[in-house]
């Protein structure tokens, strides 16, 4: 790694024992979203209020979800990383 790769490296958040990576595949509208998970499970994650007016997801965003206990098809969004942290993950190899 050259030195100003060093630099640019930030601590980036990642996810707790719950959580895990995913990638967003598609727009389903009322604050839902289908994404593509780390695990090989294609999930329909929910954008939590908070979140909503403050942090704009876009198709191949790369988030943390929180997968649901009792229904393991969906899944809660509980981060959104920007382009420059997706581009730090994947270098890493956290990610695809």
């Amino acid at each position: 790694m050259s030195d100003d790769e060093n630099e640019r490296r930030r601590d980036l958040r990642m996810p707790n024992d719950d959580e895990v990576f995913a990638v967003v595949t598609n727009m389903l509208g009322a604050n839902r979203i289908r994404v593509r998970c780390a695990d090989g499970v294609e999930r329909t994650a929910r954008i939590p209020g908070r979140m909503q007016k403050r942090i704009w997801i876009r198709e191949d965003d790369v988030v943390l979800v929180d997968p649901w206990d009792w229904q393991d098809e969906k899944a809660d969004v509980t981060w959104r990383y920007e382009k420059s942290e997706a581009d730090q993950l994947r270098r890493e190899g956290h990610i695809q």
